[in-house]
């Protein structure tokens, strides 16, 4: 099963003839040394700006990397795309950010456009059957006439989440899915991805929810200004944080008594 590996990667972007780590409200990465193994759960969390969205992009082959290599499987994910990018869709389930659904199909000419960029062209029959599947295991099913504009926000999210899902990928890259949700629909998505990541599927997840990371406890990833700050197993986010406060509060004693 796929392991990831980010070996020393940086990605700059350059605007004005100056270097700048920045891209939209992304700072870029710079010196990302990383292993993610098939089957973990990685929230990566950092305020605005950290790298978060920039790292997800780099770790799908979104992006590639100004310096360093991605190596999934052990082979350069570099090579991999040029070889296939159908090979992005296999291996990479992937929501971002801002909404993707194509407004003018339904649910389901979503959902079959997704299936045949992932598999290729299927028996219509086959394509149909795997369409209700992942609906189901959204908690949306019935949903394939129905177009973007008539679900909600939460909804829209559970479609794109089973778009995501169609061609059984080994991994899902999500950055902040659940933004702009409310606490039920927030509960409900992690369960649901909490349950597929308990059946092998590698999750990897960018996020602004504090609350649900400490509950949650599995691996988090702090960025901040484009590198990563910390790396603690069944972590919280500002675990970092916190220990650098304490570490202020420790006695300072004087050497020069010694």
């Amino acid at each position: 099963m796929p392991t990831i590996e980010l070996e020393n990667v940086s990605k700059f972007y350059r605007r004005s003839r100056r270097r700048r780590n920045a891209v939209h409200q992304d700072k870029g990465v710079e010196d990302v040394a990383l292993t993610i193994r098939q089957g973990e759960f990685v929230f990566v969390v950092g305020g605005s700006g950290a790298g978060k969205s920039t790292l997800l992009r780099l770790i799908t082959g979104q992006t590639k990397p100004s310096r360093g290599k991605v190596y999934v499987d052990h082979k350069d994910l570099n090579g991999v795309m040029k070889l296939s990018r159908n090979r992005a869709a296999i291996l990479f389930g992937k929501i971002w950010q801002d909404p993707t659904l194509i407004r003018k199909k339904t649910v389901g000419e979503n959902l079959a456009l997704a299936s045949q960029i992932a598999l290729g062209k299927e028996n219509p029959r086959l394509v149909d059957i795997r369409v209700k599947k992942v609906l189901g295991l959204v908690g949306m099913r019935g949903a394939e006439p129905k177009y973007p504009v008539e679900l909600s926000i939460g909804q829209c999210r559970r479609v794109e989440l089973a778009r995501a899902m169609i061609g059984s990928p080994p991994i899902l890259v999500l950055d902040e899915i659940t933004a702009n949700l409310d606490d039920d629909c927030i509960w409900d998505t992690l369960h649901l991805l909490n349950d597929i990541n308990q059946k092998g599927t590698t999750v990897i997840m960018a996020t602004h929810d504090s609350q649900y990371v400490n509950i949650l406890r599995r691996r988090v990833i702090t960025m901040s200004d484009g590198r990563v700050l910390d790396d603690v197993q069944k972590g919280k986010y500002g675990d970092v944080l916190e220990r650098e406060r304490k570490a202020a509060l420790l006695p300072k004693f004087r050497t020069d008594l010694i």
